[in-house]
């Protein structure tokens, strides 16, 4: 049963109405829509209402959401034409092998749990495949006008790459296995929503794709989103209390942008439902926390992805140090079940053992025979120096220092081994860049940590200029931090808020 209808009371939301009629009463709504909400469907100048192919739009639930009060605007993606891996030429295609070693997502993952690893391959197009396209132009709906809503600017669609990249002779397009079971592949670099005959011919253009079979359409697809800047941190609504949004309808694109806020958000409506507060991570926490930071002070034109440029603290938003930031904030907040939380505070605990040891072991010259200390430091040891000392130096390593007999290795249990290896060896060698960003952390949380009242009248304030002051007035930022990240705010305004408090708590 479809959604149509939310059932709002007095500004809060207390349920939903299926098309059949049926209610459904909770004191939390979710909205993940993804490309449902007013769907459109093009394919050359042929078009359609759809959420996806094969898939009816949301349009009465986006009729009820354009009658509340939020800034709704379009936003446009695509997909590839999808083809059976039976009709292409792999033995002509550079193939693309997995990462080896085969990587986990988990920390309490083994690499033997890996399904079946298969690769991907590579084609490219050629002058030719430019040729089709440029001969489909006409009919295309995005150089026609057809279409309106902005697209990624950051995964172009095929047409878009021939034009703004008129001198490329060739793109890199990768082709990959959509399942295991699965016969189709996802030709990663050819969306487009140029007609169905075009896509057949530029499909067929390519090396190895010369007899290539499409089973399903390349289309574009307009839809609904809401101005991210109507929502708190939490991802709750500012206009409807215990409604929340995540995903597309927030004006990002890409499956981890839509999958982190689906957790952010059912979480903190779970949390709400329980009466307990809500949570949202920093800047500093996670890139999910530099995400939601950036739609709700900044808002988006554009589908919104997630860099690792985007984020100010990166060298603390490591891939190898996830667990270490969030797990013990995931046990608070009722994620973390025992089995994880006992592995994760047995390897926390063998760090910091292992630093610590490493710590009061002294290597002295008289330690290293010549040859040693040329493979292991590149130079002759000349003083005592502590075991970890040793490690920050760039041509020595954990596994090395280790190797040492006045070292040698710690007792550190094996399931949790090359994990702790791999962690004292990191925080040794960029210890120093480390504490400099913790530094810079602590001086934003101090910014953050100055809230400004939700009834704050930015109009009383002395000296704010109109413009920053509508700005201010419309976001309604929870923090001083938050505010000096607004587009137009300056240090001077922010400065002037800061004095502003000051006199209203004296």
């Amino acid at each position: 049963q479809a959604v149509d209808d939310l059932i709002v009371d007095n500004d809060r939301v207390t349920g939903v109405v299926t098309q059949m009629g049926l209610r459904f009463h909770a004191k939390a709504v979710v909205l993940t829509v993804g490309t449902f909400l007013g769907g459109r469907i093009h394919i050359g100048l042929e078009n359609y209402e759809g959420g996806r192919a094969g898939d009816p739009p949301s349009n009465a639930l986006a009729r009820r959401l354009r009658e509340l009060p939020f800034n709704v605007r379009r936003l446009k993606t695509g997909t590839p034409p999808r083809i059976d891996s039976r009709s292409i030429d792999f033995s002509v295609l550079e193939v693309q092998p997995g990462d080896d070693p085969e990587p986990v997502f988990s920390f309490m993952g083994s690499r033997t749990d890996h399904p079946q690893q298969v690769p991907c391959h590579i084609t490219r197009t050629n002058e030719r495949t430019h040729e089709v396209i440029r001969g489909g132009m006409s009919r295309s709906p995005m150089y026609t006008g057809v279409i309106e809503g902005i697209g990624p600017r950051y995964c172009p669609s095929i047409e878009d790459k021939v034009v703004r990249f008129a001198d490329k002779t060739s793109h890199q397009i990768f082709i990959e296995p959509e399942g295991l079971t699965s016969h189709e592949v996802y030709p990663n670099g050819i969306s487009t929503s140029l007609p169905f005959d075009v896509q057949w011919q530029l499909v067929r253009s390519m090396q190895g794709f010369e007899n290539a079979r499409i089973t399903r359409p390349g289309y574009a697809i307009e839809y609904d989103f809401f101005d991210p800047r109507d929502l708190r941190h939490s991802l709750e609504t500012r206009f409807i209390a215990g409604l929340f949004f995540a995903g597309q309808i927030n004006g990002t694109t890409g499956y981890e942008e839509a999958a982190a806020q689906g957790l952010l958000a059912g979480m903190n409506a779970a949390l709400q439902v329980q009466g307990k507060d809500s949570w949202s991570p920093r800047r500093d926490e996670a890139y999910l926390g530099v995400l939601v930071d950036d739609l709700i002070t900044r808002g988006t034109q554009e589908p919104y992805r997630m860099f690792t440029s985007r984020a100010e603290y990166r060298l603390m938003l490591r891939e190898d140090n996830a667990d270490l930031r969030l797990t013990e904030t995931g046990r608070t907040l009722g994620l973390v079940g025992d089995t994880q939380w006992a592995f994760f505070e047995r390897k926390r605990e063998a760090i910091a053992l292992e630093q610590q040891r490493l710590r009061d072991t002294w290597v002295r010259p008289s330690d290293l025979a010549e040859h040693q200390a040329l493979e292991l430091i590149g130079d002759a040891l000349r003083r005592e120096v502590r075991a970890l000392d040793l490690i920050t130096r760039p041509e020595c390593t954990y596994r090395g220092i280790t190797a040492l007999a006045t070292v040698g290795a710690g007792a550190i249990d094996g399931d949790v081994c090359d994990q702790v290896a791999e962690q004292v060896e990191i925080q040794a060698k960029y210890a120093g860049y480390i504490d400099r960003q913790r530094d810079e952390v602590e001086r934003a949380r101090r910014a953050e940590a100055t809230r400004l009242p939700t009834d704050f009248d930015y109009a009383r304030v002395k000296g704010l200029s109109a413009e920053v002051s509508e700005k201010l007035s419309r976001q309604r930022p929870e923090t001083i931090g938050q505010a000096g990240r607004i587009p137009g705010v300056t240090p001077a305004a922010v400065s002037l808020l800061l004095i502003h408090l000051k006199k209203r708590s004296a």
